[in-house]
This record gives C-alpha cells, structure tokens and sequence, in this order.
C-alpha cells in the first residue's frame, strides 16, 4: 500500500503497525512532530528489550490498529 490512510483497518501485527508509522511520520509537515513519531515508532520496535530490561511482560494481544487509528485521527480531528 502506497498510502498510510489505505493501510488503517489492515493493521494486524506490530510490523505493520510500524510499517505505517514510517509513512504516517514521513507524511508530516511539522518537524516537532515528525520527530515524536519517529521516536515513537523506534520505540515501538524496540519495546520488547524495554519490558526485558524493566523486568516486565510485554503486552499481548495489542490492537495495533487501533492505535495507528488513534494517531491517524488526532492528525485530522478537529
């Protein structure tokens, strides 16, 4: 999919989450927040050695739609 809008709704697993993060954060004009969502979506990538490293269990079951959809939303919600 060549749009990040065409992936919401598809979005299953935690590669696909970060999948359209690279597109959601590359789409963005303002640089603030270009920057959060990289972080955010290195974050995401890496967050199974910060619940390692936090002597916690990862999450399960995450509706990683659900939050690409969250995101997606407060970028045009009015």
């Amino acid at each position: 999919m060549d749009n990040y809008t065409e992936m919401l709704g598809n979005i299953r697993s935690r590669d696909d989450f970060i999948a359209f993060m690279r597109l959601f954060s590359a789409a963005q004009q303002d640089t603030s927040v270009r920057d959060y969502l990289e972080a955010l979506t290195a974050w995401a990538e890496d967050m199974d050695g910060y619940y390692k490293n936090a002597d916690r269990k990862a999450p399960e079951n995450i509706d990683w739609d659900l939050i690409a959809s969250l995101l997606y939303a407060g970028s045009i919600y009015e």
